[in-house]
């Protein structure tokens, strides 16, 4: 899909993969035919439930008006997500469910991103890879408190505890951060299940290769796969291509 964002015009795409362990896939992602609004989120299978609360979560995303202010419609919708998906749980037969979610709302030239919990998103730009969100893990804040190297994090068994989700809580904490896009770069929002089978190196040389966003997910999609893809895995790709004319 091909849009306008301002000075911008914008090609994005996703894919979704239960991976080749799991049975069921409980991510669920967003991608907009207008080009504004993309996420993914990750259901927390060890609470039950998981595609359920993720599906509430890009429902929820998916309703925000694209004239919205990003920062605070993000959260908004989020936080709507989150009583959502307790209220869901209390009810009869219901169990604690949950999700992780990373989103990205562009405007203007403008790309702001939200996320809770361990979905990331990268920006690749003049072939370097950068990422954008801090993982919000019992592992990362291990990490910034100097307890644990950052290189030894990916293998830590604990790597997978999360400190926030959508759902978890009665109130969930949101971080979010904005970020002028310039003609070349190239966004990938993705789960954890990504993550853990990829290097970030790994993922800096798909996204430099790669044509198209649709190639670059199936890229990694593919890549992933063939690293084993123990989890679920969802990505969304969007490539800022240039000035409309």
């Amino acid at each position: 899909m091909l849009r306008g964002a301002g000075p911008l015009m914008l090609r994005g795409a996703g894919l979704t993969h239960p991976g080749k362990l799991r049975e069921r896939n409980e991510d669920a992602i967003l991608t907009d035919p207008e080009g504004v609004l993309w996420a993914v989120a990750d259901g927390m299978g060890g609470y039950g439930h998981g595609d359920m609360a993720s599906d509430m979560v890009i429902d929820r995303l998916a309703a925000l008006s694209d004239s919205a202010p990003a920062g605070p419609g993000l959260r908004m919708q989020i936080d709507e997500a989150n009583r959502a998906i307790r209220a869901k749980a209390a009810e009869p037969g219901m169990n604690a469910m949950g999700a992780t979610v990373v989103a990205v709302m562009i405007q203007n030239g403008a790309a702001t991103i939200a996320w809770v919990g361990d979905c990331r998103a990268y920006l690749w730009r003049r072939a370097e890879l950068r990422l954008l969100t801090r993982d919000h893990t019992v592992v990362q804040e291990m990490v910034d408190q100097g307890l644990l190297r950052a290189d030894a994090r990916e293998a830590h068994p604990e790597r997978h505890v999360v400190t926030r989700a959508v759902g978890a809580e009665a109130q969930v904490d949101v971080d979010t951060l904005t970020l002028p896009l310039v003609a070349g770069d190239r966004l990938v929002l993705c789960s954890d299940g990504l993550t853990t089978a990829l290097h970030d190196a790994d993922i800096a040389r798909l996204a430099g290769a790669a044509p198209t966003p649709d190639a670059l997910c199936r890229a990694l999609v593919t890549q992933t796969l063939m690293a084993g893809a123990p989890d679920n895995v969802s990505v969304v790709c969007i490539f800022a291509l240039g000035s409309r004319r």
